[in-house]
């Protein structure tokens, strides 16, 4: 059952539904949270043909208790004056009414179906006189109220209310001493509060037609005994057990002697885990949410889960936006289908002015659409005016640099590091650029073009955008393509096509030959007899530089991790690679939960949502091309190398010092690591290295070694190496001088 319609089970009689806002600073998105969730029970209520008010309420009474930096110079002075009676910041009416005009619009735009109301005119106008007299005829009540909850001694000469000084205007910093029944005493003291400096003026008053003000947790009491509200929730930092909340409904219940209306707690949006909060500086504003998603995903936003439920919501950099849009689409399916449930139910109410059927194609695609030229007409045709605009906006403010493109008017620099095999492909692409496509035809062409080259389509596609808008991904390529002028394309194809490689390694072609350098590396016989399958790739690339890190290198970090979002640790488990490692440390006897193989822990960190660390930018690169193929890559400092080194089982008592450790770790009988003539320089074939020969920054010269086993054949180990050579190559430079296949 849609939460709403369980909060409303079994009401009876007239509901007044209350909610209100102090209007003292911006509109953060988590402030509209209050009127859709209150508003939603309207409509609920309404829809029953139930009778029902909604209030929300502007509490401009309160006094100006802080401001936000850029109004501290100028409105300073007006701290501790009522928010009513305070200038606006742009000359335009009060403080107050600055800050209400904007909630206002907001209100307006998410069709909140309020009467709104200022909490200054119920006092001006008199409605809260009576309230006011019976607060102040029965403080000691209301005292005792406070040391129930708080728990601590309430002085006997307080009062629950405070007056605008007559001398200096000033509310914050005023104290009543006495009441007669007619007029208060008090003063308007120096260091009351912290944030508002009084007069010292002392004399008498009244209290009433908006001289006076109850403290707000009163005043919410007062409210609602003034005008039989029904239902009020409030946020978790006012319904917090001994909160502000309870503290109001405690007075209603045992000092007015009335029932509060129906509670419930609404939870937070949260920014990185802490409570937005527009004055801080986290999270988004109102109208920047707007904005980006329209009132129909705000409302949504809002209501699609429980209010008790916090939410986390950071836009920044991330495909939050595209994700609401989706939610918002499958929600709509329900609706549109007719199914009974809070799908159906969530959509509906997130509706203004009339329900509308959301566009087919997905946010996410429509980001790509208007970043393309010559879309515009599309975009018309379908009618996607609208959440087009929401895509421009995310695409300029929120997007991560990984999903924001432009075509290249000069062949992009990345277009030169692509393979002769990705050249051929863009070769054989110009020559069907003639034909009359539509977009989804070309796109399955191309893919077909792949397929006869051998080529994978990450490989293939990666070769399109990088040759038009330097990137290794973007949008469907047959769209990009049809998006541009037909010359413009063939053109910048064949210069790519044309282009001689002089950063490729010399890295053997075909037919895979045997290692055959013994002074150099080999594989014990008995552990090849154990595990014929075994294979180990080597490399020594000399003359490179590593560096901390690399920017297009991270770039290319970040890319991989969106192309690889969707990865859980169960589809990870299903790699036949990494069942490999898995059924090989299974027979050497290790745990692979507790010492899991290296393309497995990387991934499984991707998987977890932890990110990557940086190393160098040898490391990172080489870590790339691990995780793409899953398959293992090792690198060592070469000059810590004593030759010859060789795969084999350990002998008793030999030790190692791994990387991250204070101590010396000792082999086990059946493990299997790669040793040099001073000791092993790995463990359990790829789970960890030494310490002893690992890459620094000071590294010059580099020792490369490709785990295979099982599934990992010799073919892959050479594909690996050679791939992980040139990704080293690209970001360390240096040359090959050994490479091979044992």
């Amino acid at each position: 059952m849609f939460w709403a319609d369980k909060l409303l089970e079994n009401r009876k009689g007239k509901e007044i539904i209350n909610d209100s806002w102090t209007p003292s600073g911006i509109v953060h998105m988590g402030s509209l949270k209050g009127p859709v969730i209150h508003d939603v029970l309207y409509k609920v209520l309404k829809k029953q043909g139930k009778e029902v008010e909604f209030m929300y309420g502007f509490d401009d009474a309160d006094p100006i208790d802080g401001l936000p930096p850029e109004l501290v110079e100028s409105h300073s002075k007006y701290l501790g004056v009522p928010i009513y009676i305070a200038p606006s910041p742009d000359g335009k009416g009060s403080f107050g009414d600055y800050f209400s005009n904007k909630m206002k619009k907001l209100l307006d735009e998410l069709e909140i179906e309020a009467k709104l109301y200022k909490t200054s005119n119920f006092y001006r106008e008199g409605k809260f006189n009576e309230a006011i007299k019976f607060v102040l005829d029965h403080a000691e009540e209301i005292r005792k109220v406070y040391e129930d909850i708080y728990k601590k001694e309430v002085k006997k000469d307080w009062y629950p209310l405070q007056v605008i000084c007559p001398n200096c205007g000033k509310l914050g910093a005023t104290k009543i001493t006495a009441w007669d029944g007619k007029e208060v005493s008090f003063c308007c003291e120096e260091n009351l509060v912290k944030w508002a400096k009084g007069c010292g003026y002392c004399g008498k008053i009244s209290p009433f037609d908006g001289l006076g003000k109850m403290p707000w947790k009163v005043e919410w009491a007062a409210k609602w005994w003034t005008f039989n509200m029904t239902i009020e929730g409030a946020g978790k930092d006012h319904a917090s057990a001994g909160g502000s909340y309870d503290v109001a409904r405690k007075i209603y219940r045992d000092v007015f002697k009335k029932e509060p209306p129906l509670k419930f707690a609404y939870e937070h949006f949260l920014s990185h885990g802490k409570k937005m909060s527009s004055s801080k500086g986290i999270g988004m504003t109102g109208e920047d949410l707007l904005e980006v998603s329209g009132p129909q995903r705000t409302r949504f936003l809002m209501i699609k889960s429980p209010p008790n439920e916090a939410i986390e919501f950071n836009p920044y950099g991330t495909d939050v936006i595209p994700k609401l849009f989706d939610e918002y689409q499958e929600y709509a399916q329900h609706f549109f289908e007719k199914k009974q449930d809070d799908y159906a139910r969530v959509f509906e109410l997130s509706q203004v002015d009339s329900v509308k059927m959301p566009p087919k194609v997905r946010f996410s695609v429509l980001a790509q659409w208007v970043q393309m030229p010559n879309m515009e007409q599309k975009i018309k045709e379908e009618r996607l005016e609208e959440w087009a605009q929401y895509a421009r906006v995310w695409v300029e403010k929120y997007a991560p640099e990984s999903e924001r493109f432009t075509v290249q008017k000069e062949m992009p620099e990345k277009a030169k590091e692509l393979s002769e095999k990705q050249k051929e492909y863009i070769e054989k692409a110009v020559e069907i650029l003639d034909g009359q496509w539509q977009a989804e035809e070309l796109q399955k062409e191309l893919y077909e073009i792949a397929k006869n080259l051998d080529l994978s389509s990450g490989e293939a596609f990666s070769a399109v955008y990088l040759s038009l808008i330097g990137k290794n991904h973007g949008p469907k390529a047959g769209a990009l393509i049809l998006s541009l002028d037909k010359d413009f394309v063939k053109k910048r194809f064949q210069e790519v096509s044309g282009l001689k490689n002089d950063k490729d390694p010399e890295c053997p072609e075909g037919l895979i030959e045997a290692l055959n350098r013994p002074e150099i590396f080999t594989i014990n016989p008995k552990l090849k007899e154990k595990f014929p399958s075994i294979s180990v790739g080597i490399a020594i690339i000399k003359g490179v530089r590593i560096e901390k890190e690399d920017k297009s290198l991270e770039e290319e970090k970040k890319e991989l991790l969106l192309s690889l979002e969707s990865l859980t640790t169960e589809e990870l488990g299903e790699y036949s690679e990494i069942k490999s490692y898995r059924k090989l440390y299974k027979e050497m006897g290790v745990d692979w939960h507790s010492r899991r193989p290296s393309p497995e822990a990387l991934l499984r960190r991707i998987a977890l949502k932890k990110g990557l660390y940086t190393v160098n930018t040898c490391v990172d690169a080489y870590n790339l091309v691990v995780m793409k193929n899953r398959v293992s890559v090792g690198a060592f400092d070469l000059d810590k190398i004593a030759f010859p080194t060789v795969l084999r089982f350990p002998q008793e008592g030999e030790e190692i010092l791994l990387l991250g450790e204070h101590g010396p770790t000792k082999y086990k009988e059946g493990e299997i690591a790669y040793f040099d003539k001073n000791g092993g320089y790995n463990i359990d074939f790829n789970y960890r290295d030494s310490q002893r020969t690992a890459v620094q920054l000071d590294t010059k010269n580099l020792y490369i070694n490709v785990d295979g086993v099982y599934d990992i054949t010799p073919d892959k180990v050479e594909e690996v190496l050679k791939e992980a050579c040139e990704k080293i190559i690209q970001y360390c430079g240096g040359k090959i001088e050994l490479f091979g296949v044992e």
